[in-house]
């Protein structure tokens, strides 16, 4: 950074300067008049950045990164302020300001900013109004991280392949669905899932195909539950099937009707013979006093067991 002169000595006008916008008085030209410029060369770091200063660009252009770091930076033209805030704070300066051209600009110390703002309303005026625009910029900023935050969020929580809700959302909702049914006093069911065979599948058929066949087993059980229900893909090919508000009697319904669209599911769209096809095994628990998420799990593991060892293709309670 380099001192060039001083305003009052440059041709720069301050009616260009948007934080003197539409003012017109000699008084403020007369306080600017010994406020120093200085020179940045392109892809050059403001030194003094962490002194409270208000920097008026004059010439070239600036990018400014926020304090955090975040990857937001703000790219200010001539005419634009930065600083203002940390001599609002009397703070330092964290903003990292570079010059993304060779650029001049306008130091004005805080002294000198505060004895512009009592003097004269226009300035103060048309700071607040900059900090406005700074602020409803931050803002919808935020917003648009946290909208992109939730979405990303979302990701997370579903499988890959089959779109099931995935082992991470099973962590985070299973233990608040446990919770919401004995606040409720309802019951709460789970139906476990798993593929009957599916290492044979695979090796008959190839990956491809059991990709497929789990996508067309996720498919039966997504259409075959309620809008309140949850399907998650548990691991490898097991599968669940969460019922809020479900007794025993209505979950082993469902799980029967489950079952039997399973078998007729078809894994491919074509005509090959013998057409591909995959049976499951279910296991059927519901809550019980005194139950953790855990314990549910636990119990429609068994069910299930209790179905491959009856043959598979079944349910288990």
């Amino acid at each position: 950074m380099i001192v060039t002169g001083t305003f009052g000595a440059s041709p720069y006008r301050i009616r260009d300067l948007q934080l003197f916008r539409d003012i017109d008085d000699p008084a403020v030209a007369q306080a600017l008049a010994d406020s120093r410029l200085v020179r940045l060369p392109r892809g050059e770091a403001l030194e003094d950045g962490l002194r409270a200063r208000l920097y008026i660009l004059l010439a070239g252009s600036l990018a400014v990164e926020g304090a955090l770091g975040e990857g937001n930076v703000e790219r200010i033209l001539p005419g634009e302020s930065v600083g203002e805030q940390s001599v609002l704070d009397d703070a330092a300066n964290l903003d990292a300001i570079v010059a993304l051209e060779d650029s001049e600009l306008l130091v004005i110390e805080p002294d000198r900013v505060w004895q512009l703002i009592d003097g004269h309303n226009g300035v103060a005026r048309n700071l607040l109004r900059l900090l406005s625009f700074r602020i409803r910029a931050t803002n919808a900023r935020l917003r648009r991280r946290q909208k992109l935050g939730e979405f990303y969020r979302q990701l997370s929580f579903n499988d890959g392949l089959t779109g099931l809700y995935n082992r991470a959302w099973l962590n985070d909702a299973l233990p608040k669905l446990v919770t919401r049914a004995r606040q409720d006093g309802g019951p709460l069911s789970l139906v476990m899932i798993d593929l009957d065979h599916f290492k044979r599948f695979n090796d008959t058929h190839g990956h491809i195909a059991g990709d497929a066949a789990l996508c067309a087993a996720a498919g039966v059980i997504r259409a075959g539950l309620r809008p309140t229900d949850f399907a998650v893909r548990y691991g490898g090919e097991e599968m669940m099937a969460i019922l809020p508000a479900t007794p025993q009697a209505q979950a082993l319904t469902v799980a029967e009707r489950l079952c039997v669209r399973m078998r007729e599911a078809a894994v491919f769209d074509d005509m090959r013979l013998p057409l591909p096809h995959v049976t499951g095994s279910f296991g059927v628990a519901t809550l019980l006093p005194g139950q953790d998420e855990r314990g549910l799990i636990e119990a429609a593991d068994a069910a299930l067991y209790r179905a491959k060892e009856a043959g598979r293709d079944r349910i288990g309670t």
